[in-house]
């Protein structure tokens, strides 16, 4: 999704080349060497040559040489490894912040002023660093054009810098195993000129499509989307991990409450409360403890914007 033409794509490019490269050079070295010996020992040492074993006494000069050189080379792919871990511990007192946030199975990106994207959008040359929040299970940062990952791992929140240097769209992924829908579980960087961005992240307007945007419940269908709603809930009545937003509500539903079937109706009160705390009624054959609690993530307005979204896929 990106030319090779021009600079890097992020400042930790050149040296997870130089560790990756050296490593596979000493690689292919030893590889080379290993089996030319291989090879010479089978016909020197052929038995046909040697029909009875001779006892070779040790030599000390032999053992010094093929312990010091692995040692030497070990010591050397470590310092090309720790040469371009380093730096990335330590992130510029001027970068910009934002907090990545995963869940089950999306992610979503938090800016200074309060926007949200599921998108990770960057001024190119400008140092970012990255709050990394897990809500749920251990999940994995990557993205591969910059040469950069983390583990996200819930209770103890991590971070990871980067520059990006060159504008265009990348790809992110998470790179743990997080369950069903891990691999649907990505997203696009966007680097832009800092023109770009400044207009971006100065709109506050909802990212949506002109069509969009004049259609009863665009803002709710957006909240939905940035939230990764569509990873378990369907909109065409199919059935995912969670109950499908078709005809949803209004709709009568038998739900598990204290371990007890009831039947409720589907209103504000319910789809909030299902929001807030989702493992309090769940949903008739549905597993529990899947979905997590997005009241830090989401206001009373937000919600009243996804009923209102909700709503409209009652339509025939």
């Amino acid at each position: 999704m990106y030319s090779s033409a021009g600079p890097d794509a992020s400042n930790f490019v050149s040296t997870y080349n130089i560790a990756f490269y050296s490593i596979v050079v000493i690689s292919l070295v030893l590889l080379a060497g290993l089996t030319f010996l291989m090879f010479y020992f089978i016909y020197k040492y052929n038995r046909k040559k040697n029909k009875e074993a001779v006892q070779i006494e040790g030599n000390t000069k032999l053992e010094i040489i093929w312990t010091g050189i692995p040692v030497i080379l070990v010591l050397g792919m470590f310092y090309f490894g720790w040469a371009g871990w380093n730096p990335m511990t330590k992130a510029p007192k001027d970068a910009m912040n934002v907090t990545s946030i995963a869940r089950m199975w999306s992610f979503s990106f938090k800016y200074e002023n309060g926007k949200e994207s599921k998108d990770l959008i960057l001024p190119v040359n400008t140092p970012v660093k990255i709050t990394l929040v897990s809500l749920d299970v251990i999940h994995s940062l990557f993205i591969p054009a910059f040469k950069v990952k983390s583990d996200m791992i819930p209770g103890n929140n991590k971070m990871m810098w980067f520059l990006p240097q060159r504008e265009g769209e990348y790809d992110l992924y998470c790179a743990e195993y997080c369950g069903l829908q891990h691999s649907y579980m990505q997203s696009i960087v966007k680097v832009l000129s800092k023109e770009e961005y400044n207009k971006w992240y100065t709109d506050t307007t909802a990212v949506v499509t002109t069509a969009e945007s004049s259609s009863p419940g665009a803002a709710g269908m957006t909240l939905i989307d940035t939230q990764g709603c569509y990873a378990c809930h369907s909109t065409d009545g199919s059935k995912i991990l969670g109950p499908t937003f078709q005809n949803l509500f209004g709709e009568k539903q038998v739900v598990i409450k204290d371990g007890k079937e009831v039947t409720i109706t589907v209103d504000e009160e319910y789809i909030k409360k299902s929001i807030y705390d989702p493992n309090s009624e769940i949903v008739k054959g549905y597993p529990r403890d899947l979905m997590q609690s997005y009241k830090e993530s989401l206001s009373d307005d937000d919600i009243a914007k996804i009923i209102e979204y909700l709503k409209t896929l009652n339509e025939k």
